[in-house]
């Protein structure tokens, strides 16, 4: 049975999740969905950065997936889990998954999933799955440890209005 450690974000996951919301509001600004994602070493080294895709690979090119899938070419396992994936929302089952199986152990997020169905609605561009990342993490093998979600209200926010102005509800 895995070990799914749940912490809050220290001082270095918050200047880390600012990040992400400065790539999502780029992808925003690109028309792209506002998530911005980015990988950092064990000292808080940003090794990747990735925005949503949505515009150019459909509803699959989530930014953490992309990321992850870019991270497994250029790192190996060994060293992916001494990393941390951060992301301005909580992934995704898919970017979960993505995160388990490249062996990435470390997972910061800003807003939950649930946060995130309140914000994006009934949008079919986000159809939304509510299922919060540690318990898709509980079913996997491996010991991982999320961080999130954020309470700097003012990162919270950041994030809150990029999706508002976003989707249409």
């Amino acid at each position: 049975m895995p070990t799914i450690t749940r912490k809050k974000p220290n001082e270095q996951d918050i200047k880390l999740l600012y990040e992400t919301v400065r790539i999502a509001h780029q992808a925003k600004e690109k028309g792209n969905h506002p998530f911005g994602a980015l990988l950092a070493d064990k000292d808080g080294k940003i090794l990747l950065e990735q925005m949503n895709d949505y515009e150019e690979g459909g509803s699959a090119m989530h930014a953490e997936t992309l990321l992850l899938f870019k991270a497994s070419k250029l790192y190996d396992p060994e060293y992916l889990a001494t990393c941390s994936l951060y992301t301005n929302a909580e992934p995704c089952v898919m970017c979960t998954g993505a995160m388990y199986w490249t062996n990435v152990k470390r997972l910061v997020f800003g807003i939950t999933e649930e946060k995130l169905l309140e914000l994006t609605g009934a949008d079919e561009q986000n159809p939304t799955f509510n299922l919060p990342s540690h318990e898709v993490l509980a079913h996997g093998q491996k010991d991982m440890e999320v961080v999130g979600p954020a309470e700097d209200d003012a990162l919270i926010k950041a994030i809150v209005e990029d999706h508002l102005s976003f989707w249409v509800h």
